[in-house]
C-alpha cells in the first residue's frame, strides 16, 4: 500500500506548456506530463483515467470537457485524484497559482475536486 502523501502530484494535460512541470519540478514537487507519459493524443476521459489509475491530479486548460468528466465521474460513484482547471497564462504565472493550490491543500484535500485558477 502506498504512504499516505502530503503534496499532491501533477500531471499537466498536453495543453498545458511543458515549461510548467519544469518549474513546478524545480521547487520540489511532482509534475507529470503527457508527453512522459506517453498520453499524447489520448482523449480527455483517457488521461483523466490514468490520471486516476496513478493519483496525479490533472491540470488543464480544457474546462468545459474536465467539467463534464467530473461530473460523470461523480454520478458513477468513480474516484480521481482531482482536476484543476487553469486560464491560458504564462508558464511561470500557472506556476504560481499551483505553487498556491499546492501549499494550501494536502493530496487528500484535492480528491474529487474540481478547482479553478
Amino acid at each position: 500500500m502506498e504512504p499516505e502523501r502530503l503534496f499532491a502530484r501533477l500531471y499537466l494535460d498536453e495543453d498545458v506548456h511543458v515549461r510548467v512541470a519544469r518549474i513546478v519540478r524545480g521547487h520540489g514537487f511532482s509534475a507529470r506530463t503527457t508527453r512522459g507519459q506517453d498520453m499524447l493524443g489520448a482523449t480527455d476521459e483517457e488521461q483523466l483515467a490514468f490520471a486516476a489509475d496513478h493519483n496525479f491530479v490533472v491540470v488543464t486548460h480544457n474546462r468545459e470537457d474536465f467539467e463534464n468528466l467530473a461530473r460523470r465521474y461523480f454520478q458513477e460513484g468513480r474516484t480521481h485524484a482531482g482536476i484543476i482547471c487553469a486560464i491560458r497564462r504564462p508558464p511561470r504565472e500557472c506556476a504560481r497559482q499551483l505553487f498556491t493550490l499546492l501549499n494550501e491543500r494536502t493530496a487528500a484535500e484535492f480528491e474529487n475536486q474540481l478547482l479553478y485558477m
